[in-house]
């Protein structure tokens, strides 16, 4: 692999986690805020199977499969807790938790 290449993936691999920062800062819906994490993750994955690659060893795409199956377990823990959250207060925003613990009540209507 030449050094053209592993600038090209590691620029994208910036990118990608670029995206997933913004993305995170600006938006206020919880599952948009999985989403960019995700995005985050899969940014540093390409960077790490990049350089893996790069250098002839295993260890960075070792190292972003423990990751991959990290951020499945992070999912599918996240997405049981935002069906909680949306069960209990029927909405995602984030601005309904005013401090850690409390959250806003919404009133389901009749």
């Amino acid at each position: 692999m030449s050094t053209s290449w592993l600038l090209a993936y590691v620029t994208m691999g910036a990118l990608l986690f670029g995206i997933g920062v913004v993305g995170f800062l600006v938006r206020r819906n919880l599952i948009v805020l999985f989403m960019c994490i995700e995005l985050m993750l899969n940014g540093v994955n390409l960077t790490l199977t990049a350089f893996s690659r790069y250098h002839g060893s295993v260890d960075g795409q070792v190292i972003a499969s423990m990751v991959i199956v990290l951020a499945a377990s992070e999912a599918a823990v996240g997405l049981a807790l935002l069906v909680m959250i949306f069960r209990h207060l029927r909405t995602l925003d984030t601005e309904t938790f005013t401090r850690l613990g409390e959250a806003k009540t919404i009133d389901p209507g009749p």
